[in-house]
This record gives structure tokens, C-alpha cells and sequence, in this order.
């Protein structure tokens, strides 16, 4: 295994400006310039955009700004000692040490282990003063492969006078930042490791609770590679100084060892230092919780610790009912807003109803190709009464197509009752599952459709979550989630569906569906235009899946006498096919307005528009909202009314240009799809060209490595 860090890779006590992108760029840089990455952009781009995410500044004067990317080759680190510090977004002021984590996109976990090891070193004072007090990059380089096991820190020495002046007087300049400079210079050549987080539980002094309280905790961030483990080593430390057992578990990239069942239920409280979802939430149902995202476990593992202790005291405190979102975006305690609840709940619902209705629609599309229009009055009889060596009067062809169109039908029969499912999932984990499925299938008994399952879910889900926060004795927990919560909950959201809601919501679905149906000319295209605004908007957000949902949930209503849902399906699936195509078509047209990372990602943009992927331009549209989004809602609305005022149809719910034999009038598809893929390429082009400061346009030329 080569090393991780070497001699050319730490620069000591440099200007590297005052923005944290410079100093990113510039240990890019030094990454590439060691063969260690492909590319300086790539690399640069990644790094960027995870700092982008959350600020990598950490208590103590330090950052470390990592990424995994395609751009590296083998894992790297490279270290950089400013002065002047630079702020990388930590609330005690600039950092002056900055590790930069460069991992390949398929690291080992070896390398993984040995990158999350060194980020927990990062927050031990005498590791951190050995590196400020040390005079070469070979010291460095031998304190932090002390630090990771593989070599001996270097031994101790005096610091020669001036030897870290320009350091130090940068530091000297931050709060604190004098305090830390002396201190390294009375430690060098120290280099602990990391603290095992998940081992024996703790040995406790006196603590401020008349009970010795246990807690257990979850840290976890999008990358896994530092602020996963120092979240949990932040924790662990907090705790004991307080005399508190804590255990953690780090759902980290280099593995996860989950925390021993009896070890959860024997704590008092959870808390959950999570950027990401939490994985088998489940197991800590009914423990109060304390949430918030991985870096305040950083920042403030202390306060983290002492709400905790204080939730297991309170009766009302915030409980684990299986919410699927582990993560948090404020400080509140882990309470989401209502908007951001629905808004996840709606999103996981249509994310997993889409494969029953993506395969359903191909399969009844794929029926009416082989069997014909007249399949549908004939598919049951056909399945039930004749098989492959008793075929019907049509052959085989109408025998495979009645079996396509059925097993078809019967998987778009799931679709509102997953809807709901996974909307009640979405707010009370797996408790959630079955009072949503049982609601759902209640509003399509009724004729609800649609409306009626989200409906259906959200009772069902709000239900099931607030009966998972009753505080119950610890011998009835195990039943809750299996017995107690999927039975009330079913009851009470089934319960109104049928005797109060569902009625109302079939007359006004019914009332919808007669409007779309008479929808021609002008109405039409106003439609179109509508669709296909709500299709770019959010490229895959909650706007354009509502978009989708609308259109998807009324395609199994179309028929030869009534193709305004299969119109509606055309109309959203070519209108989100266009932003993608847009953007590959520009970074074709005129390179120089886009940087490597987004030509690389514009070339991809090309299968993913054909597929129906509109995500494939969010990583436009995150670079420069202010342009690509305004393009691509133009282009797009374009596309949709194009569609909606020629009659164009799809049958087939997903699949873009993929699914041609399913779309009428294919010819007139494709060609609307190309007029509003050169609309939205060449506004985004003239808006990068005329709308833009000479600062941005400077920074759109990829500089040489």
C-alpha cells in the first residue's frame, strides 16, 4: 500500500489567499502534481462542491475539505499549514491546519479505515499542536503516520526561534489562536490515535445526574470518511467528562459495526449526528432523541449530551417513531418544518411507487403492441382460458399480448396503495408501512385514485408516528412497532376513508378527470405549457414529481375514446426529457462557457435526457441556478405545449425515446423534444455569455494543472 502522505505533499506556513476554494485548489493541485489524480478540475469540482454541502472548518483551528472522486487514483492526503488562516466556516474562527482527504471513488477499507483514523487524531490538542510546532514536511509526515500506526512520530525537539513565526502570527491573529501556537511548542512529537467508539462501555466518575444515565448515538455524514468519526470521538469525550456512558455507532464508508441490541435497550436516549438517513432507525423506536446534523456533534457534543440526558427525563420529549429522515438542516432539537416533512414524504412515496407503474405502463404498452387496441376487452378471458398450447383464435401474438397487458394492469393496480404505503413510510418508518398500504387500497376501493392515497399515506403515516411517540414501558416497546402501531394506525386512517374523506376526494378526482378529458385547443396548449414549467422547475424536486404523479396516475384511465391522460404523459415525459438533452447540447456548442467537470457531466446528459432522467441536469443547475433553470423552464414549456396541442400520446409512463413503440405519433414526440433542447441550449448559452460578470466568466476557463 503506498503511503498516504509524503514530504511533497505538505506545504508549511504559505499565503494560499484568503478563500477556502484557493486553498482547495492549490492542495488540488499538489494532489495532481504527485500522479495521484487524473485531473486538477475534476478533483477541484468534487472538493468544492462537498464543502459546499457543509463548511469542513472544525473547532481547534482546523479543516479538513475531502470528497471522493472519479479524478483520484489512489487515496491521498495532502496538508497545508497557512498564514494567514483562512475561514473554513467553524465557529471558533480560521483554520491554519487544512488536511485535504482525496479518496477514488472505489477506495479500499484499508485506505478508508486509515483516512477516518487520521480525521479523529484531528481533534486531540497534543496531535494538533505536534503539527503546528513541526518544522519540516518530513516531521508532519511522520507525526501523522504516527498518528495512523504506521511509523513513529518524530522524537522531541526544540523549536528553533523564527521557525514558525509567520504561523504563529497568523494564528495569533484568531481567537484562541495563541493559546494553541504555545501549546504546540510544549508538545511536539506527540501523535494519538483515534478513540474506539464502539468497544466497552465507559468507566464513569461522579456524575451531575442523581442517575448514571446511558446513551447510545449514531454519527454518519454523506462522504463517511472524517466528520462521521470525529463527530463520534466528540461525543464519547463530552460524555465521559461528564461521567455519562456513551457508546456510538459510525455509519461510516469504511464499515459499520451496529451498536449490540442490549446495549439500545438498556439506554436512556439516543442521539443522532446524521447528514444522511439512519440505517435501521427502527431498532431505537421509542427512545427519546436528540437530532441534528454530523457537524454539531463536532461542534457542540457537549450540548448534544446534556439534552440527551435531559430528554430521558422528560416524558415529552421528541421519541423515535421510525421517521425515515435522519437528517436535520437547523439546530432545533431535530425537529423538521411541516414543509420539509411533507415534502420528504411525498417524494419517497413516488419514489418507490415508480417501478410498479414504470414496468406496469411498458408491459400494458407493450400488450397493445402485440395484441392490439381490442386487448383490453379480451385480456382476462384470453390469460384464464388459454395458454401456450391452446392458443387463442388471434395466435400468439394476441395470447403474449394479453398476458403482457395483465401482469401489467395487476402492477399498476399497486400504484395508489404504494403511493400511500411509502408516503406513511416515509413519516413512521416500517410501522408506517402496512396503515398506508391498507389506506391506500381503501381510497382506490372508493375511486379516490390519486389524491385519495396521498391522503390516505399521510393519515396513515401521521397516525402510526404519533402513537410511536407515547412513552410505553421499556417490556412493551417490542410490540409497538409489530402489533400495536399497524393495527390502531389502520384502523383510525382506514377508518376515515371511509367515513369522511373518501367520498369527497373520488367526486373531485372524478371532476378532474371529466376537465382533462375535455381539454382541446387553446386549453390544451395552456396545459402543455404548465407541465412543462412544473417539469424543469425542480429537475426530479417535489414540483416536478407532483407533475409526474398527476400524469402517471391517470394513464391507466386512458383509452382509445378518452387519450387525454396518454396526451398528459407525453407531455411531462417529453418536457423533462429536455433539460438534460439542453445542457449536453450546449457544452457541445460552446465549450469554453463550462468548466471539465460539467463537459464530463454534459456527455452523460445525453443518455440520461433520451432515458427520461431530468436529474441529469441538476448538476448544471446546482453550478448556476440563475441561468440553467430559467433556460430550461423555457425550453421546456415549449416542449410540453408542442406536445399537448398536437395529440401526441405515450402509453408508457418512463423511458423516453427508449420506449418509442408505446408513443403515438413518434415523429411529432421527437420533434418537439428537439425544439425545446435547442431553445433551453442557446438561452443557456446567451445568458452565460451576456448575463454574466467578467469575475464568473473567468472562472468558468478551466485553468491548467
Amino acid at each position: 500500500m503506498s503511503d498516504l502522505i509524503t514530504p511533497e505533499l505538505v506545504t508549511l506556513d504559505k499565503d494560499l489567499g484568503t478563500e477556502r476554494s484557493s486553498v482547495i485548489r492549490y492542495l488540488a493541485e499538489q494532489v495532481a502534481a504527485q500522479g495521484r489524480s487524473t485531473e486538477v478540475d475534476g478533483l477541484y469540482a468534487d472538493a468544492l462542491a462537498r464543502e459546499n454541502k457543509t463548511s469542513t472548518g472544525v473547532p481547534g483551528g482546523i479543516a479538513i475539505p475531502h470528497c471522493r472522486s472519479t479524478a483520484v487514483s489512489e487515496a491521498t492526503l495532502a496538508m497545508a499549514r497557512l498564514a494567514p488562516p483562512v475561514d473554513f466556516g467553524a465557529k471558533d474562527g480560521p483554520a491554519d491546519l487544512v488536511f485535504f482527504i482525496a479518496a477514488p471513488d472505489g477506495a479500499d477499507q484499508e485506505h478508508l479505515k486509515l483516512l477516518s483514523k487520521l480525521a479523529r487524531s484531528l481533534i486531540k490538542k497534543d496531535f494538533t499542536a505536534s503539527l503546528r510546532a513541526a518544522r519540516t514536511p518530513a516531521d508532519v509526515v511522520a507525526l501523522v503516520n504516527g498518528a495512523l500506526g504506521l511509523g513513529d512520530a518524530p522524537a522531541s525537539t526544540p523549536e528553533p526561534a523564527g521557525a514558525h513565526a509567520a504561523g504563529a502570527a497568523g494564528v495569533a491573529a484568531t481567537a484562541g489562536a495563541g493559546s494553541r501556537t504555545s501549546e504546540a511548542a510544549a508538545t511536539l512529537g506527540t501523535a494519538p490515535g483515534g478513540t474506539d467508539t464502539t468497544g466497552p462501555a465507559l468507566e464513569h466518575g461522579a456524575s451531575t445526574d442523581t442517575k448514571v444515565r446511558r446513551l447510545v448515538a449514531v454519527t454518519a455524514c454523506p462522504t463517511g470518511i472524517a466528520h462521521t468519526y470525529m463527530a463520534a470521538d466528540s461525543l464519547v469525550a463530552a460524555a465521559k467528562e461528564r461521567g455519562i456512558d456513551l457508546q456510538v455507532e459510525t455509519q461510516g464508508s469504511s464499515g459499520a459495526t451496529p451498536l449490540d441490541p442490549a446495549v439500545i435497550a438498556a439506554a436512556d436516549a439516543v442521539i443522532f449526528a446524521v447528514d444522511v438517513d439512519v440505517r435501521d432507525k427502527q431498532r431505537f423506536a421509542g427512545l427519546p432523541v436528540i437530532s441534528a446534523p454530523v457537524k454539531r456533534g463536532i461542534d457542540e457534543p457537549g450540548e448534544m449530551v446534556e439534552e440527551a440526558v435531559a430528554a430521558a427525563s422528560n416524558p415529552n420529549a421528541r421519541r423515535v417513531a421510525g421517521t425515515a429522515g435522519g437528517e436535520q438542516t437547523d439546530d432545533d432539537g431535530g425537529r423538521d418544518g411541516i414543509g420539509s416533512t411533507l415534502k420528504r414524504a411525498l417524494l419517497t412515496g413516488v419514489s418507490y411507487m415508480i417501478p410498479f407503474v414504470a414496468g406496469g405502463g411498458l408491459l400494458i404498452a407493450l400488450g397493445f403492441l402485440l395484441g392490439g387496441y381490442l386487448i383490453t376487452e379480451t385480456a382476462d378471458v384470453v390469460v384464464l382460458e388459454n395458454s401456450l398450447v391452446n392458443l387463442p383464435a388471434g395466435g400468439l401474438g394476441e395470447y403474449l399480448g394479453a398476458v403482457a397487458f395483465k401482469i401489467g394492469q395487476l402492477s399498476l393496480g399497486f400504484l395508489v396503495p404504494a403511493l400511500a404505503g411509502y408516503i406513511a413510510y416515509a413519516l413512521a418508518d416500517r410501522p408506517g408501512i402496512a396503515p398506508g398500504f391498507v389506506a391506500g387500497a381503501v381510497a382506490g376501493f372508493m375511486g379516490a385514485g390519486f389524491l385519495g392515497g396521498i391522503v390516505g399515506g399521510l393519515l396513515a403515516g401521521y397516525v402510526a408516528m404519533m402513537i410511536g411517540r407515547l412513552s410505553v414501558p421499556r417490556w412493551l416497546r417490542s410490540l409497538m412497532p409489530v402489533v400495536i402501531i399497524p393495527l390502531v394506525a389502520s384502523i383510525v386512517a382506514s377508518g376515515l376513508m371511509f367515513l369522511v374523506l373518501g367520498g369527497p376526494i373520488a367526486a373531485i378526482t372524478v371532476g378532474l378527470n371529466n376537465w382533462l378529458s375535455g381539454l382541446t385547443g387553446t386549453a390544451a396548449v395552456g396545459l402543455g405549457v404548465i407541465l412543462g414549467l412544473m417539469m424543469a422547475v425542480d429537475l426530479g424536486g417535489p414540483v416536478n414529481k407532483v407533475a409526474y404523479s398527476f400524469a402517471v396516475a391517470g394513464l391507466g384511465a386512458g383509452s382509445i375514446d378518452n387519450q387525454a391522460p396518454w396526451q398528459i404523459m407525453a407531455a411531462v415525459m417529453a418536457a423533462g426529457m429536455v433539460p438534460p438533452l439542453a445542457m449536453a447540447l450546449a457544452t457541445s456548442l460552446d465549450r469554453r462557457r463550462f468548466t471539465l467537470a460539467e463537459r464530463e457531466n454534459g456527455k452523460a446528459a445525453w443518455l440520461l435526457g433520451a432515458a427520461f432522467i431530468s436529474e441529469g441536469a441538476i448538476p448544471f443547475a446546482a453550478a448556476d441556478p440563475l441561468r440553467v433553470i430559467p433556460a430550461s423552464l423555457l425550453g421546456s414549456a415549449v416542449t410540453g405545449a408542442i406536445v399537448m396541442g398536437t395529440g401526441v400520446t405515450s402509453q408508457a409512463p418512463h423511458g423516453g425515446i427508449f420506449v418509442f413503440f408505446a408513443i403515438g405519433n413518434v415523429l411529432m414526440f421527437i420533434l418537439a423534444i428537439l425544439v425545446g433542447t435547442v431553445i433551453s441550449a442557446l438561452a443557456v448559452i446567451a445568458l452565460k455569455r451576456y448575463a454574466t460578470s467578467k469575475k464568473s466568466a473567468a472562472v468558468a476557463e478551466p485553468v491548467a494543472a
